[in-house]
């Protein structure tokens, strides 16, 4: 199942699959974190309002907001990297 990084839970595993057109310099900032396509990352949580959230990707903990989240689009992982 498809969808934006945004509607993930908490302690779920996925694999980003692409990032949507558009964001300009969101998007570039994501891409210099290491948020690129095949990389798989942990939501571990997310801030009592909901924003931002906290994901564990690359072995470093990155905090983003929900609007920045939704350009990226994840799946399923396959297992555990």
């Amino acid at each position: 199942m498809v969808r934006s990084l945004a509607e993930v839970p908490e302690g779920e595993r996925v694999r980003i699959r692409c990032m949507r057109p558009g964001g300009g310099a969101i998007r570039q900032r994501l891409l210099d974190m290491g948020v690129t396509r095949g990389t798989e990352l942990l939501v571990e949580r997310s801030a009592p309002l909901g924003d931002p959230l906290e994901i564990l990707i690359k072995g470093y903990h990155l905090a983003i907001r929900r609007d920045e989240a939704a350009y990226i689009t994840v799946e399923p992982a396959g297992g555990l990297p």
